[in-house]
């Protein structure tokens, strides 16, 4: 029998937001895989959870996964956490669960917390369907996922940090327009947890003002079909002259 992956989310910021079965979890694992221990430990010590802890992060989670393949293939379960929120959602652990299952080892992803699903429920835009890109390219091929999502109808969810927020707002006043809706939440389930809605000028202006502390969720008002067949013209335009 080989053990199993246990992928377990963890508070944002709230620790009244861990599970009853991420705790059970986490104190049956034969062992835990944290994002950065040091930053684990004091949820762990909260919850009485004194099991081995070993990093896996995004700068040796492809030579540890093959560690952590033999022990998972010896009979062994492993629980998988992340600095906060749900592992391999911005987060390592999308490359050991594709080596899990390459082995038919078992994944099991618990339900909890998450930064997108609050800030999107939020937002006040639709949420039938909606687009997650989390983190937008630092340089390399930034502009052209612009102008891609330029013309994305569905609510679009991205992750920012504070030091590029303000930037952020003013590249997508550029290629999606200054009027263009969004609803920016911070430092949510926290004490100063806060979101702000507008117009993109509008949230840029506020935050001009205010702390820029925490990390940051954007939701972005999909394109009106109207301004996709503009932007599509537009940029189309644009690749001809090239």
């Amino acid at each position: 029998m080989t053990g199993k992956l246990y992928l377990v989310p963890t508070p944002i910021g709230n620790l009244e937001d861990m599970t009853f079965r991420a705790i059970r979890i986490l104190k049956e694992a034969d062992l835990i895989l944290a994002e950065d221990t040091r930053t684990s430990a004091p949820l762990l010590k909260h919850f009485e959870i004194q099991n081995k802890v070993f990093a896996h992060h995004q700068h040796n989670e492809h030579q540890s996964s093959n560690e952590i393949i033999k022990f998972l293939l010896m009979g062994q379960n492993v629980a998988l956490i992340s600095d906060a929120g749900t592992p391999a959602i911005s987060d390592p652990g999308f490359f050991l669960v594709r080596e899990a299952l390459k082995f038919n080892i078992a994944v099991e992803c618990l339900p909890g917390a998450t930064a997108f699903v609050p800030a999107l429920v939020n937002s006040g835009f639709p949420t039938d369907k909606f687009c997650f890109e989390g983190f937008l390219p630092l340089k390399k091929g930034r502009q052209t996922r612009y102008k891609q999502l330029a013309t994305e109808e569905r609510t679009l969810i991205l992750y920012e940090s504070p030091h590029r927020l303000l930037k952020t707002l003013e590249e997508m006043a550029t290629f999606w327009g200054a009027d263009r809706q969004v609803s920016v939440s911070r430092e949510l389930t926290k004490m100063f947890e806060e979101t702000v809605r507008g117009t993109v000028t509008e949230v840029k202006t506020y935050f001009e003002t205010h702390p820029l502390k925490g990390e940051f969720v954007m939701c972005v008002a999909g394109a009106a079909p109207v301004e996709v067949d503009k932007k599509k013209r537009k940029y189309q335009d644009d690749e001809d002259e090239d």
